[in-house]
Formats: C-alpha cells, structure tokens, sequence
C-alpha cells in the first residue's frame, strides 16, 4: 500500500514495505525504477544495547546484514551496509523535536523475528544498538541503485526481556514522534 502527497509543500510518498528483508528489497527496488530518490525507512526494533531502551528512537548509520537478502545482494562477499550521510544526519538533527531520547548507530538486521538469545551478548560486544529486519536489505539496495537511504525505528521491546514490550498505547503515542522525526527530515533534506 503506498500514498503520495504533500507534506509543508513538499511530494512525499509512503510506502509500506512488508516485513523482512526480500519484500523491503523489492520495494526499494520498485521505487529506484520510479525515479524515487531518497528512501527513508520508519520502523520498528528490538533493544540490544544496554543504554537504549524501550519507547527510544534508533537512527541506523549502518545495518550488519545477518540476513539472507544482503549476501544474496553482495554474493555473500563480505559488505558493509551503511546509511547515507545525509539522510542519517537529518534524521538525528530532527531528534530535536521529538520529545524522547534519540540514539544513532549500528543495527543487525536478521531473518528470524522471534528471539535468539545465544547471538545477542555477541552483538552487544560488538556495538550493536538494536535488532529489526529490513535495514541492511534496502541500505544493500539502495547503494547499488545509487539512492539515498536511511532509517530510524522505534524501540518496542528489549530482547534480553520478553516481559518488556510496550504497550500499544504507548507505541502509538512513540510512532507519532517517529513519523514527525521522520517528516523533519524530509524536511531539512528538500
């Protein structure tokens, strides 16, 4: 499903990707052949890190592609999925008006939704600040089509507790300053 409209006078469109990494390729994709080119992807995530925590916005500035579409992309060569600059730099700036604590840093993007709880100290050693499932894909997509790509998810839960998950009032309320941040930076990059 996807709208296109006008956001301050400003085209903007949205568009859903579906969840996981090979429906968010193909839409990325699709929208690099129609002439789409800035992606901002708003979602949703899993904590890792210690200092993050639930309810707080996340800006990727790169996705480790511990999922099947990277390395089908990258021909399973080792790859570096990274945020363009600007995209991730509006998408920071624009924490300003949003009133919870932003973070910005690395995602691990994987294929598996429900919880692996043997990979996550792995990843908390190594920088990692949240799980989700579709960064890596369409940063992978994206710098191979020649767009601009960023993201910044909403943590939901923690993934070290299964009891952590926000309620759904409170997710919505935290999804309404996640659109904003995302629209400022929309915004600030036009």
């Amino acid at each position: 499903v996807g709208y296109t409209g006008q956001h301050h006078g400003r085209p903007v469109s949205v568009q859903t990707t579906g969840m996981g990494g090979p429906s968010a390729a193909i839409v990325v994709e699709e929208l690099a052949d129609l002439g789409v080119r800035t992606v901002i992807r708003l979602g949703t995530c899993g904590a890792i890190a210690p200092s993050v925590a639930v309810l707080d916005l996340v800006i990727a500035t790169a996705a480790v592609g511990a999922d099947g579409t990277t390395r089908q992309y990258t021909s399973g060569e080792p790859f570096a999925p990274v945020a363009d600059f600007a995209v991730t730099r509006a998408l920071f700036e624009s924490g300003e008006s949003v009133s919870r604590p932003v973070h910005a840093g690395l995602l691990v993007s994987q294929d598996a939704f429900y919880r692996q709880p043997e990979s996550w100290e792995a990843w908390r050693r190594r920088g990692v600040l949240a799980v989700e499932m579709e960064a890596a894909a369409i940063f992978t997509v994206a710098l191979q089509r020649g767009l601009r790509a960023g993201t910044a998810c909403l943590v939901v839960d923690r993934v070290d507790d299964r009891s952590s998950w926000a309620s759904d009032d409170a997710i919505a309320e935290a999804t309404a300053d996640l659109i904003e941040l995302g629209l400022a930076a929309v915004e600030r990059l036009s």
